[in-house]
């Protein structure tokens, strides 16, 4: 007796392997919008912490979509990805990627919580000391997510 295929684990090709959804930038964007703010969200809301509960839908998501749209935006190109960025290995990419927006988001999560206080009249609160950590955080997940999901579908892709 033959065996069944999957069409839901097959691609077009016939190759036996997981079909991977196109990336679609706005599609990724949402998502990284979206996950963070339920999973932060519903922490907030079980563990009675309110702070976490805004956080979740102002700091962490927003960040995670921004994210999501900057690195996502530079991987496509204008739908021609660099040469190099297909070439270097995925977790080199992912790697650089995360190293650079981690960087950015805890230079200004650190601006936000310690520089602006302290050089305008904006006091001292404490969802401000909580950008020193929500803003790395979700630029890691969001940098790590769309780079490897991007990076998924270009390799599909090739022929």
């Amino acid at each position: 007796m033959p065996a069944i295929k999957d069409p839901a684990t097959t691609n077009r090709a016939g190759r036996g392997r997981a079909a991977s959804r196109p990336f679609i930038l706005w599609r990724e964007v949402l998502t990284a919008y979206a996950a963070p703010a339920l999973m932060a969200g519903t922490a907030g809301i079980v563990t009675g912490q309110r702070d976490l509960t805004v956080a979740a839908c102002t700091s962490i998501a927003g960040t995670s979509a921004v994210v999501a749209f900057l690195v996502g935006a530079w991987l496509r190109h204008g739908g021609q990805p660099r040469r190099w960025t297909t070439a270097v290995p995925r977790v080199a990419l992912t790697a650089l990627l995360l190293v650079i927006a981690v960087g950015a988001a805890a230079g200004l999560g650190w601006f936000a919580a310690q520089w602006l206080p302290a050089h305008t009249p904006i006091p001292t609160r404490p969802w401000l000391d909580r950008l020193r950590i929500d803003l790395p955080v979700s630029a890691a997940l969001a940098t790590t997510i769309v780079t490897l999901r991007w990076r998924s579908t270009t390799t599909a892709s090739r022929p």
